[in-house]
């Protein structure tokens, strides 16, 4: 992994957004599996791909890195395996489009929760982006009525508001390492899946699925952004983020023949003007 750190941090951040962009095309993909069994296989080859980062970065001292990770670290990795299962969920039963869209709220519920539980204030133009962001939402949930669609949307709120409750542990408690915990949430997130399915024997496509899910597109994902963002200022990392929320619909619209609707769209570049803005605001305010 040495020569990943050669690699511009910026450069990095962006290939692993890239690489997280392929979710929603890769669930939409399955041909038999149902979204525990997508989870499951996913969570699986995810989870390997942790262990062996961790083995490879913490050699010896691996379970002690786990160890280290404490309670908090514990519980953030529960809350993300949650996330995760909203994620698969939501591109289960929703466009990928509205999926996308809503996963980038993670900075305007962060600035809420992090006002609620850390008594951070929050500035006009916090506000103004929350409102603006919220405004989006309403835009491209009114255009999903049908229950499906609803169902798959709103479970897509679990995955930015679990990652804000993790952010908000790691502020918290700065100690914890992400890594262990990303361990844990893969493994809850196998459990998750394993419990909600009634056999979790899919057919081998289906399970090449999972493995490029798992190993490359989270995997690689989770690696890249991890080392990349280690040399690249937070507020860019989360700009350089957006880059999954446009190409997310791309690929499902080139290769699925997914259009979402254009108040989508609408809705969907307005929720990213205000991410925009609080990213803006946070690098103004350090």
């Amino acid at each position: 992994m040495n020569f990943l750190n050669k690699v511009p941090g910026p450069l990095l951040v962006f290939l692993g957004a890239c690489t997280l962009s392929f979710g929603g095309l890769i669930v939409k993909s399955f041909e038999g599996a149902n979204l525990w069994q997508i989870l499951f296989w996913r969570s699986i080859f995810f989870s390997i791909v942790v262990l062996v980062f961790l083995t490879i970065s913490h050699k010896k001292n691996f379970f002690r890195s786990i160890y280290k990770a404490g309670l908090p670290g514990f519980l953030g990795g529960i809350v993300l395996s949650f996330g995760y299962a909203g994620y698969v969920f939501a591109m289960y039963n929703t466009t990928v489009a509205n999926a996308n869209f809503i996963i980038q709220t993670q900075t305007i519920f962060l600035a809420i929760f992090g006002y609620i539980f850390l008594k951070e204030k929050i500035s006009k133009l916090t506000l103004a982006s929350i409102f603006l962001a919220f405004f989006g939402i309403f835009l491209m949930l009114g255009s999903s009525l049908t229950p499906g669609q609803m169902i798959g949307n709103i479970a897509a709120f679990v995955m930015p508001i679990s990652f804000a409750v993790l952010i908000l542990t790691v502020r918290k408690y700065p100690n914890v390492d992400m890594i262990p915990l990303q361990l844990i949430a893969g493994i809850g997130a196998i459990i998750i899946g394993y419990l909600f399915s009634t056999k979790i024997i899919i057919s081998s496509h289906d399970i090449f699925l999972g493995f490029v899910a798992g190993f490359f597109q989270v995997g690689l994902g989770f690696i890249f952004i991890t080392i990349g963002a280690k040399t690249t200022p937070s507020a860019l990392v989360g700009i350089i983020m957006l880059t999954e929320a446009v190409l997310g619909p791309l690929w499902a619209w080139l290769f699925i023949n997914e259009t979402p609707p254009l108040v989508v769209l609408v809705g969907g570049t307005i929720v990213l003007s205000a991410v925009l803005m609080q990213f803006f605001n946070r690098k103004i305010v350090k």
